[in-house]
C-alpha cells in the first residue's frame, strides 16, 4: 500500500510540476512584455500567453488529476510534506475547477490588452486610454468573483486569492486602526519641524545608482547566480523557479529615491523566492505563503533595515564615495532623517512609511466598490482624486500621477492592494521578533553584516512555503497573530527620533 502511495505520488508530482512548467513558461513571456518586448508584439504575446495559461489551467482541473488528488488524501504512507502538498494542492484544484478553460482563455487575452492600454495611456498621460480596456477587465473580475462564489460580498473571492481567509468584514477593521490611529501620528509630525530631504532631488547619474543598487542586493544575499535586475515602467519581481528570481526597478535622475528602495523592495521579495525549497518546484511547499507574507519581506527589508539607521551606518560611507559632489556635505543623521521623511505625496511607491498606508486604503475603497458595482470605470479618476483629498490633503493634477501610476489594475490584480499594509504590519511584529532571537542584530546591521538576519527569515519563514496561512506563520513566530500594535510601535518609536518629539 505504501509503495503504491509513493507511486501515485510520483504520478502527482509529474503533472504537477508539468503545470508549473507551462504558468513559468508563460511568466518568462511576462517579463519579456514588461522588459523588452517591442510594442508590436502585444497581439500576439496575449495569443501565446492565454494559450499556455489555457493549458495549464487544463492539467489541473482534469477528472483524472482530481481522482488522483483525491486517492492521495485518504492514502496512507505519504511524509508530512506529501500530505501537506496533495491538502493544498486539493483545495487549489477545487478552486480552479470552478473557473471554465474559456474564461481563463480570455482574462489572460485581456490582461495583454489592459497593459498596453495602460502602458500607453501612461505615456500619454491620458486615463481615457485606458478606461475601455480596464472596464473590460473589471466586467471579468466581477465574473470571476461570481465563479468562485463568496459569503457576504463578491470582493472576498477575490481577496482570498492573495491572502487565504481575507474579507471585508476582517480588512474593514484593520482600515478602522489607520484612519483612526495613523492621524494622531501624523499631526506629531506636522507640528514638528519638518526634515530636509531637498539633497534627494539633486543630479545622481543613472549607471551610478544602478551600481549602488547593485552593491545593496549583493549585500542583502540576493545571489546574482539566481537572477538579474533590469528596468522596467513598474517595478516587480518575478520567479520562475528559486534559482531563476528576477527583479526590475526604475530610474529617475532627479530623484534618488525611485531607484535605490525599489531595488530593495523587490529584492526582499526575490530573497523570499530564491528561499524557497528547490525541492517542491511546482508544488504548494515550494510557493509562497501569501502575498501578505510575500509583502512582509519586502517591506521588512525596504523600511525596517533599509531606512534604518544602523543600515546606514554601514552604507552611507560607500554611498558618499559614489556621490561626494552630491552627498559629501550631508552627515548621516541629515540623510537618515530626509530618507524617512513623512509628508504627503501623490505616488504610492515613493511615499513614507505612515502616508503610505491611506494609499493603500484608496485603493482598498476603490476596488470594493468596483467589484460591488457602485463605481463604473470612467468614474475612476473623480473618486481617486476626491479620495486623496480626504485622506493626504492633495490632489493630483495628472492622470499618470493619479490613477495611472499603478500597473496592478491591468492585470487583473484586483484585492493585491490590501496586502501591502498587512505585509507592512506582518513585518514590523517580525523584524521586532527577530531583534529578540538574534544576538547582537543592531551591531550587525552597523558593519553590514545582513546574513545572520537573512538566515533567521529562512528558517522562519521562506522554507516553509505555503505549508502555513499568514495568521499560523505570524503566531508561529511572534505567538500572536495579525497585531497593528506592532506597527504603531514601531513607527512611533521610529518617527519620534527622526522628528525630535515625545
Amino acid at each position: 500500500m505504501q509503495n503504491n502511495s509513493q507511486e501515485l505520488y510520483t504520478a502527482y508530482q509529474d503533472m504537477t510540476q508539468k503545470a508549473a512548467d507551462l504558468q513559468f513558461a508563460a511568466a518568462v513571456l511576462g517579463w519579456d512584455q514588461e522588459v523588452y518586448m517591442p510594442s508590436k508584439g502585444f497581439a500576439h504575446r496575449g495569443r501565446q500567453l492565454a494559450t499556455l495559461a489555457t493549458q495549464a489551467h487544463e492539467l489541473l482541473t482534469n477528472d483524472s488529476y482530481g481522482n488522483l488528488l483525491q486517492q492521495l488524501a485518504v492514502a496512507d504512507g505519504l511524509t508530512d510534506v506529501q500530505q501537506n502538498n496533495v491538502r493544498l494542492s486539493l483545495e487549489d484544484y477545487e478552486k480552479n475547477k470552478k473557473l471554465p478553460p474559456a474564461f481563463v482563455e480570455a482574462i489572460t487575452m485581456q490582461t495583454s490588452a489592459s497593459y498596453n492600454a495602460w502602458l500607453q495611456a501612461r505615456n500619454e498621460n491620458n486615463y481615457e486610454v485606458y478606461a475601455l480596456q480596464l472596464a473590460k477587465m473589471i466586467e471579468l473580475k466581477k465574473q470571476q468573483a461570481q465563479y468562485y462564489g463568496y459569503k457576504a460580498h463578491p470582493y472576498d473571492a477575490l481577496l482570498d486569492e492573495y491572502e487565504k481567509g481575507a474579507t471585508v468584514a476582517m480588512l474593514d477593521p484593520v482600515f478602522a486602526k489607520v484612519k483612526e490611529q495613523l492621524p494622531p501620528l501624523l499631526d506629531k509630525i506636522k507640528n514638528a519641524t519638518q526634515v530636509n530631504n531637498d539633497f534627494l532631488h539633486l543630479h545622481f547619474p543613472k549607471q551610478e545608482q544602478w551600481d549602488f543598487s547593485i552593491d545593496v542586493l549583493k549585500k542583502m544575499g540576493y545571489d546574482f547566480n539566481a537572477g538579474r535586475q533590469d528596468y522596467s515602467e513598474h517595478p516587480f519581481t518575478t520567479s520562475f523557479t528559486p534559482e531563476d528570481v528576477r527583479i526590475t526597478t526604475r530610474v529617475d535622475e532627479n530623484n534618488f529615491a525611485s531607484l535605490l528602495w525599489s531595488s530593495i523592495h523587490e529584492g526582499g521579495h526575490a530573497l523570499y523566492e530564491q528561499g524557497l525549497p528547490v525541492a517542491q518546484y511546482g508544488m504548494p511547499l515550494g510557493t509562497a505563503a501569501s502575498l501578505g507574507i510575500h509583502e512582509s519581506q519586502s517591506r521588512f527589508w525596504e523600511n525596517c533595515v533599509g531606512r534604518g539607521y544602523a543600515f546606514w551606518e554601514f552604507f552611507y560611507p560607500h554611498l558618499q564615495q559614489y556621490f561626494s559632489q552630491q552627498l559629501g556635505g550631508i552627515a548621516l543623521k541629515d540623510f537618515y532623517k530626509g530618507v524617512n521623511q513623512v509628508k504627503p505625496s501623490l505616488v504610492r511607491t515613493e511615499a513614507d512609511e505612515i502616508t503610505y498606508h491611506f494609499h493603500v486604503l484608496i485603493r482598498y475603497e476603490i476596488e470594493k466598490a468596483l467589484i460591488e458595482g457602485s463605481l463604473a470605470a470612467k468614474d475612476i479618476p473623480a473618486t481617486w482624486n476626491d479620495l486623496y483629498y480626504k485622506y493626504l490633503g492633495i490632489r493630483p493634477d495628472t492622470d499618470k500621477t493619479g490613477v495611472l501610476q499603478d500597473v496592478h489594475w491591468s492585470h487583473g490584480m484586483f484585492g493585491y492592494f490590501p496586502t501591502y499594509s498587512l505585509g507592512s504590519f506582518y513585518a514590523a511584529q517580525f523584524f521586532e521578533q527577530a531583534g529578540k532571537d538574534i544576538p547582537g542584530l543592531t551591531a550587525q546591521l552597523q558593519s553590514g553584516d545582513l546574513a545572520p538576519l537573512l538566515h533567521w527569515l529562512r528558517g522562519h519563514i521562506h522554507e516553509y512555503g505555503r505549508r502555513y496561512t499568514s495568521e499560523e506563520l505570524c503566531k508561529k513566530i511572534t505567538g500572536k497573530g495579525l497585531d497593528f500594535a506592532s506597527f504603531k510601535q514601531y513607527a512611533e518609536k521610529k518617527y519620534s527620533e527622526v522628528y525630535e518629539f515625545k
